[in-house]
């Protein structure tokens, strides 16, 4: 078991559950639109905030961006994220550091030679001053070159059978620089249980082995995810990969999924892919979700497809209201739209309340199915269809979850 580590109010390790997380990308400096963009990941499920603080401006800031929020009710856990100028930025303006709730540093651009170590003394030293946590995070991009050529000669060294070859060399590298850095900053000051260890790569195997040996490593918590996922299903499938490996291992306190999103979309589609994949694996429940069909010959209307989006939408809508009024574990509901009779009222019955829709030529009329029992059979277009069974589901609600 790790160490658990309190971030504000949130706490993470131990046997505490797997915390998500997300990461704004507004210009911090920009009050107003980080407050905005904080509350939208907040509303969508983020239980710990991510913000970049490259500059003077964004250091100034985050005062200011910690306050409204904490006036507007939003009393989510704030980390600064530091790279280059960190131990700098928190010294020069202290309302920074003690607004932040952890502060996130990279070891591998935290300066070079002695220059490094001393940069890094003087970050841990200010988290120890101000009683912060710290995510010593490791990147693949920016992978401590000097932990790296070290490991490098070393493997060279070693006869042609027994080297590990440069893609084990490198991930173990990136272990080795987090655990380092970890152990330095215990002896800097900094207890264990004020440390979070991350070594996210891109690549998932070589992500899923540096996390594993970290985490036979020690028992530090460890935020886990990818650097870069991609664009698109590319995106969302590389994270849901490599994280789900690792969190049905048992390995990871926290998580975040980065991804290059459509323009168009949310930056909160980040927290709705993060809960869905730890709901998915049986770790949590945040929202009910939707188990449908993917269609076939049978299926040849749109009828079933429209119903299953509808209900999505209407349960993650109604989702914040019946938590709000008190209906306690509505997120483990389970609810199926189904498109024909071959799996639809079997895929019912194995859910809290299901519907099986007609396939095509089959006869025009719905079962519903609750708690493995038939509870009507409706019929319909899908908006019809669909303002009948959310009745049902609200009715569900309203005399299971009380």
């Amino acid at each position: 078991m790790t160490f658990e580590v309190k971030i504000g109010n949130v706490k993470i390790g131990g046997k505490n559950p797997i915390a998500i997380q997300s990461m704004t990308n507004t210009n911090t400096a920009d009050v107003k639109s980080t407050v905005a963009q904080v509350k939208e990941l907040v509303d969508a499920g983020s239980e710990l905030v991510r913000m970049t603080v490259p500059n003077d401006e964004g250091a100034k800031a985050v005062k200011d961006i910690k306050k409204t929020l904490l006036n507007d009710g939003y009393d989510v856990p704030i980390i600064g994220d530091f790279h280059y100028n960190g131990h700098i930025l928190l010294k020069k303006f202290p309302d920074c550091a003690e607004s932040l709730d952890k502060f996130r540093i990279n070891p591998g651009n935290v300066g070079f030679g002695e220059a490094r170590d001393d940069n890094f003394k003087a970050f841990v030293d200010l988290a120890v001053e101000y009683d912060k946590p710290v995510r010593i995070g490791v990147n693949g991009g920016s992978l401590d070159q000097t932990v790296l050529a070290k490991m490098m000669d070393e493997d060279l060294k070693r006869s042609e059978k027994e080297r590990f070859g440069n893609n084990v060399v490198f991930y173990k590298a990136m272990v080795e620089s987090a655990f380092q850095s970890a152990e330095m900053a215990v002896n800097y000051g900094l207890s264990k249980n004020k440390i979070v260890l991350s070594v996210k790569i891109s690549d998932v195997p070589m992500m899923i082995a540096a996390y594993r040996e970290l985490a036979s490593k020690g028992d530090y918590a460890l935020h886990v995810g990818v650097t870069e996922g991609g664009v698109g299903s590319k995106g969302i499938v590389t994270n849901a990969a490599g994280l789900s490996v690792l969190l049905l291992e048992g390995i990871g306190n926290t998580i975040r999924v980065s991804m290059t999103f459509n323009p168009e979309e949310p930056r909160s589609r980040e927290v709705v892919v993060a809960q869905e994949i730890v709901q998915v694996l049986g770790l949590r429940s945040f929202s009910p979700l939707v188990t449908s069909c993917p269609g076939c010959g049978r299926t040849t209307t749109n009828t079933y497809r429209n119903l299953a989006f509808e209900v999505d939408a209407y349960l993650k809508k109604m989702t914040p209201v019946w938590k709000k009024k008190g209906f306690k574990g509505v997120e483990k509901m389970k609810v199926s739209v189904m498109g024909c009779i071959v799996n639809g009222p079997g895929e019912a019955k194995h859910s809290s309340i299901g519907i099986s829709l007609p396939g095509t030529g089959e006869a025009p009329s719905c079962p519903v199915i609750a708690d493995g029992k038939q509870i009507a059979t409706i019929q319909g277009d899908y908006k019809e269809l669909s303002k009948k069974f959310e009745a049902m589901i609200d009715n569900y609600v309203e005399t299971h979850y009380r």
